[in-house]
């Protein structure tokens, strides 16, 4: 067949019997790529009069974009909020590792830690690109320390903060620097929140609601300052009331910024989120619900005694806790497990599940335009999966970087 190759000399690839998650919807279509876009084939072949330089048979797999993962304490024996020596190879490790869950981006995320520890870790971690080296990193996310101590959860106190005079130079100061920050999460009924929340918007950081004893009118003023993220929503706030919801009225609240919506971050591992309590929030606000592991060092390693920075963790099968406490401490899941429990949980869509660790991150950060879709010339970052979602193969701007092993099977 003649290539026109007037617009660019790579390769076209078509990946032929499949099912695309494009516009909510599994439909039965091919996916073209080039450098690391999807193509139009539409503009491919009445514009270029192009064709396919390679064909590859998908074999009936589901294809979804890549999953986002925006909160990840570490895993396979590293410790985001460690601060060693050979801190960036423990970052690329972890990058590496997480291809084979579906993860093409994600947030390392750092607990309360002493300012020392940020100021020596911040600076190793930069945005990139994900490749075969590895998952994509779109930036920190600081859980903390400006949280409550009554839900600091996991968090250790004697690092626990408050705004002074001057709250956002404080928190400035406590983090060194914001150049590859995401995403913070604070309490937003500690004193002079609402200005760090509005400064750190207006640098296009994404600010989350959490480990907090908000009430729903604190909430909902610090979203009217632009908090648009609630961190692990259930975990470490307020227990929903009737009489003031807290945090978690968030999603029905009827104050809310028009053109805006809250997302918030579920931890679905069947252990820090009873599955009722994960429906209620699903039907409650279906479209702002964005999966997350909260996975810490232990992930992908054996039970026993691991870190979570300055504490020790226990892992107990599928639970984990500061050690000697009954204190969860994150968790040990996989993002792909997590979208199973969370269909599994909910009796959604299949194509609902896979928005809730793609899209919907996507759309909490503001890169959907690139990043979350299989829309045209968006990033070719994608995922083969079974029926049972399953991933069976992993895609970074087009390129294969995992695949799973199946001559041992």
């Amino acid at each position: 067949m003649p290539s026109n190759k007037s617009v660019s000399d790579a390769p076209i690839v078509q990946f032929t019997n499949c099912r695309i998650l494009r516009d909510h919807q599994l439909q039965r279509e091919d996916l073209w790529v080039r450098e690391g876009k999807i193509l139009n084939p539409e503009k491919l072949f009445f514009d270029e009069k192009g064709s396919a330089d390679v064909q590859l048979d998908c074999k009936d797999s589901i294809i979804a974009p890549g999953f986002i993962d925006v909160q990840i304490n570490g895993g396979f024996g590293v410790d985001f909020s460690l601060a060693t020596d050979d801190f960036k190879s423990g970052i690329d490790l972890v990058s590496q590792k997480i291809l084979s869950h579906g993860v093409t981006s994600f947030c390392p995320t750092l607990v309360t830690s002493p300012p020392s520890v940020y100021h020596q870790v911040l600076p190793q971690i930069s945005v990139r690109n994900g490749g075969a080296h590895g998952a994509g990193i779109l930036g920190a996310h600081l859980e903390g320390p400006f949280i409550s101590k009554e839900k600091k959860g996991a968090h250790p106190e004697h690092c626990l903060r408050t705004f002074e005079a001057g709250a956002f130079q404080d928190l400035l100061a406590t983090y060194g620097s914001l150049d590859c920050v995401q995403i913070v999460t604070l309490a937003p009924e500690m004193r002079r929140s609402s200005e760090v929340i509005r400064e750190l918007t207006k640098q296009g950081i994404c600010v989350s609601l959490g480990h907090s004893v908000a009430n729903l009118s604190q909430a909902e003023e610090a979203v009217q300052h632009g908090a648009t993220f609630i961190t692990h929503l259930f975990n470490a706030m307020l227990p929903f009331h009737h009489r003031d919801p807290g945090i978690v009225g968030l999603l029905t609240s009827d104050k809310i910024p028009a053109g805006r919506r809250v997302f918030y971050g579920m931890i679905s591992d069947g252990i820090h989120t009873n599955p009722a309590a994960l429906r209620i929030a699903h039907r409650a606000h279906p479209k702002g619900l964005v999966l997350v592991t909260d996975a810490i060092a232990g992930m992908g390693l054996a039970p026993g005694r691991h870190t979570l920075g300055q504490q020790v963790v226990e892992i107990d099968g599928l639970n984990t806790y500061i050690a000697g406490t009954k204190t969860l401490s994150g968790s040990v899941a996989t993002m792909d497990t997590c979208v199973r429990h969370f269909q599994e949980a909910t009796g959604c869509s299949v194509e609902t599940a896979l928005e809730a660790a793609s899209l919907h991150p996507a759309q909490l950060l503001g890169i959907e335009h690139k990043k979350g879709t299989l829309n045209y010339d968006s990033d070719a970052d994608f995922l083969m999966l079974n029926d049972s979602l399953y991933v069976q193969a992993t895609y970074i701007a087009g390129e294969e970087v995992w695949r799973q092993d199946l001559s041992g099977m």
